[in-house]
């Protein structure tokens, strides 16, 4: 009976074993839960995006755009600071709309596109990037102390199979676009997103679909901060608003 109370508790192989899958069942919920972090936090800044392109759209509205600026045109897309019918001050274009700025956490941005060249015609595409404040102390390409849009040029890639590729013509504007950037091409607004740049060939890149703009061309994408930095964009929009 004493021998038989003896053998009867767990050898130590046993109670490492169960310590081991113990531990590695905690990595992988701990790795769940980290995931559900992220997709929450992604879902939470689209729902925030959804609502500050709502005012982007409503102040873009109230501000107005000049029909008879010569920059606004049919086959290219121009800045809204550009073309805005009013002054609009540069607070204008922060969200929420609140006097702390320190409350101030995203950032929105406008392109705009005259639909038909009919002066008659009041059709306006606008086309809004809401983007995440990065950093007071961020700059971005051009000068830009707030993610904007700037235009990068680029051309198709000659050969089989390379519909959906485009070349980035200016040497270091490859670091603006890279896989899971959205672009807008110059002159139709057509959205594109980039899946990835060419690891063999960086100033290469390959989008979602088939190119359909012209040979030699240009695209708008908000790039990352100078030094580097996350990337800003959340989030594009596009309308067509009467005016």
């Amino acid at each position: 009976m004493n021998n038989e109370l003896k053998n009867s508790g767990f050898s130590l192989i046993e109670v490492l074993l169960a310590i081991g899958t113990l531990a590695i069942g905690m990595l992988f919920i701990s790795g769940t839960f980290l995931t559900g972090i992220h997709f929450a936090t992604i879902a939470t800044e689209r729902t925030i995006a959804a609502i500050a392109a709502d005012e982007a759209f409503a102040k873009i509205r109230l501000y107005g755009v000049s029909l008879t600026n010569p920059n606004l045109v049919v086959d290219q897309m121009t800045p809204f600071e550009v073309v805005v019918l009013n002054p609009i001050a540069l607070d204008e274009f922060a969200y929420p709309s609140t006097k702390s700025l320190a409350r101030k956490q995203y950032y929105w941005s406008a392109l705009c596109r005259q639909v038909d060249s009919n002066p008659t015609n009041r059709l306006v595409q606008v086309t809004v990037f809401i983007s995440r404040k990065v950093g007071n102390r961020s700059t971005y390409p051009g000068g830009a102390q707030r993610p904007v849009p700037v235009k990068v040029g680029v051309s198709t890639v000659a050969g089989a199979g390379n519909k959906n590729k485009l070349t980035i013509n200016v040497s270091g504007e490859e670091t603006f676009i890279s896989g899971g950037r959205t672009i807008a091409d110059n002159q139709t607004g057509r959205l594109y997103r980039v899946l990835l740049r060419d690891a063999d060939a960086p100033n290469i890149i390959v989008l979602d679909r088939d190119w359909q703009g012209g040979l030699s061309d240009s695209v708008w994408v908000v790039p990352p901060p100078l030094g580097g930095g996350r990337y800003p964009c959340i989030a594009i929009y596009q309308k067509v608003i009467r005016f």
